[in-house]
């Protein structure tokens, strides 16, 4: 049986050569850094949820 409430799991970085240096909008370092904060969001409320996990 799969955990109905499963730890969030970390993004991704993005690869060496995946940003390619032109000041692109969003860039993919933006991108990750939106998707740590989401992912810091949800692992916060998980802790709350699950105290006695570490």
């Amino acid at each position: 049986m799969s955990d109905p409430d499963p730890r969030p799991e970390p993004p991704e970085p993005p690869l060496p050569g995946e940003c390619c240096e032109s000041g692109c909008d969003p860039c993919v370092y933006d991108l990750h850094a939106e998707a740590m904060a989401a992912y810091r969001e949800a692992l916060a409320a998980w802790r709350v949820r699950h105290p006695d996990e570490a």
